[in-house]
């Protein structure tokens, strides 16, 4: 079974994960580093120890003279290690010795030996008979709690550096991981930032050389794609381009043939036949307008770096609302739709007359022309359709407001998407507008429009009657 580094679900993090299993390598290097260090210095204490307790027992014992000891205090023996003599006659009994109150008895064989006396543990050192010339035999007791003290304090002075430098190592892998994670997160943007109309391979500057390969191949990925949408432009372009000349020759020779119907029911089903006609003919322009639209914005975007307002313009919102309206009030009469600018936008001269913004005018009109065209195709004959421009806060809006049927909120995310139709959206005009029915890509067309003015579109429905409120948001010069 394979060991994953990484834990499933919403636990799964690059730095949970380096913490998770670095940090008991460093506690286990810490303890180690412990354990070994207090058993070198206790073998090194022992050793020391041992050889002066030898030195002293033996040279105390070649004496022939009678030894005079010093009796040191217990704080002395217990806390500073301070050696405790004690002199046996040949038969064994205790003739002197440093600190009375210490009994470990003569061991019976010479050297080294550890016992347990007065509540604590002793390191006891008894010099062979033979040293002395009176017989006497002399032992040295050292306190074992004090050597055991002295080798864990030298292992610990040796262990403290290292104690520091875990959580110092742990903080610093924490940073480590998070300028790491910042550095993913800014691939993240990189990969989140991509459009259909800005597909762009991804740096690979500052990108670990374990990560590389993914993102050498998500490039790889990401020029396929560029070349799909690239393919499906130009094949949407060369369809409505060879398009437009056969729909171009059916409407003429309906035009024609408009005069040969021999009844009325042939004249309706001649118009409804013509409708279809239309409507066909709308559809291959809009196409043509939207991949015409994806080109620019592609194009734009790959020189906006160097050349950021090579379309901008000042436009006078204003002007541009009454040209749009000028060109779209044959249809509205078509359809007997009232089309025309609020009031608000009166009197002259105004600060919301006088309402201008930057971005490129095509760009703007065409945004507009598709939102009010939306309108007055989903308005039913009779309707209203208005037109208002305001300045709020610095920021100029312009909005379309009709008394069609709406959107269901559930759809509004999707009604940006191309072809996509409210259902049961074209039955408000009735059969004699069946050339009133969208597309599904005039909302499209405006918004890659809105995109490139740096404008958003924010759709709403009307909270006094059924209507919908279309709004262009831009900012103010």
């Amino acid at each position: 079974m394979p060991v994953h580094v990484f834990s499933a679900g919403p636990t799964c993090s690059l730095r949970k994960a380096l913490l998770v299993w670095l940090l008991p390598v460093f506690l286990l290097v810490g303890a180690g580093s412990a354990g070994l260090s207090y058993w070198t210095y206790n073998r090194m204490v022992s050793t020391f120890m041992d050889n002066q307790m030898t030195v002293l027992a033996e040279s105390l014992a070649a004496q022939d003279e009678p030894l005079a000891l010093q009796m040191p205090s217990e704080e002395r023996v217990r806390e500073w290690g301070t050696y405790v003599v004690q002199v046996y006659s040949p038969s064994g009994g205790l003739q002197a010795s440093s600190w009375p109150q210490l009994s470990v008895g003569l061991q019976e064989v010479a050297g080294f030996a550890d016992v347990q006396a007065v509540g604590s543990s002793w390191r006891v050192y008894t010099a062979p008979p033979g040293n002395s010339k009176t017989g006497q035999r002399v032992q040295v007791v050292q306190s074992g709690e004090f050597r055991s003290h002295l080798a864990a304090s030298r292992a610990w002075g040796s262990v403290t550096p290292l104690l520091i430098l875990l959580p110092l190592s742990a903080f610093i892998l924490w940073c480590v991981a998070a300028v790491a994670s910042r550095e993913l997160k800014d691939l993240t943007s990189q990969v989140a930032a991509q459009d259909e109309n800005s597909i762009k391979e991804l740096s690979l500057t500052r990108v670990p050389a374990e990560i590389a390969p993914l993102v050498v191949a998500f490039n790889s990925l990401l020029t396929r794609l560029r070349d799909a949408f690239t393919n499906q432009r130009h094949f949407v372009q060369d369809a409505a381009h060879e398009l437009r000349t056969p729909m171009a020759a059916i409407s003429l020779q309906l035009e024609n043939m408009r005069g040969d119907a021999p009844c009325q029911a042939s004249t309706e089903r001649f118009g409804q036949l013509e409708a279809g006609v239309q409507r066909a003919q709308r559809l291959v322009d809009q196409m043509l307008k939207l991949s015409r639209q994806q080109a620019l914005a592609t194009d734009t975007q790959s020189v906006a770096a160097n050349l950021p307002d090579v379309t901008a313009a000042d436009v006078n919102v204003n002007d541009l609302v009454h040209q749009s309206i000028s060109g779209l009030i044959v249809l509205a009469d078509q359809r007997n739709i009232d089309l025309g600018v609020c009031e608000a936008l009166a009197p002259q001269g105004t600060a919301t007359q006088r309402a201008t913004v930057r971005c490129p005018p095509a760009d703007l009109r065409s945004a507009l022309d598709n939102l009010i065209d939306n309108a007055l195709r989903y308005t039913p004959a009779g309707g209203v359709v208005d037109v208002q421009v305001k300045n709020e806060a610095g920021r100029v809006a312009i909005e379309v407001t009709d008394t069609g049927p709406g959107i269901p909120p559930h759809l509004m995310d999707r009604v940006f998407d191309r072809f996509f139709r409210v259902p049961g959206g074209d039955q408000t005009g009735g059969a004699q507008n069946s050339n009133s029915i969208g597309s599904g890509l005039g909302l499209a067309i405006a918004q890659a429009a809105a995109q490139r003015c740096g404008m958003r579109i924010a759709l709403r429905n009307r909270s006094d009657r059924p209507g919908l409120v279309a709004r262009l948001e831009a900012q103010a010069v």
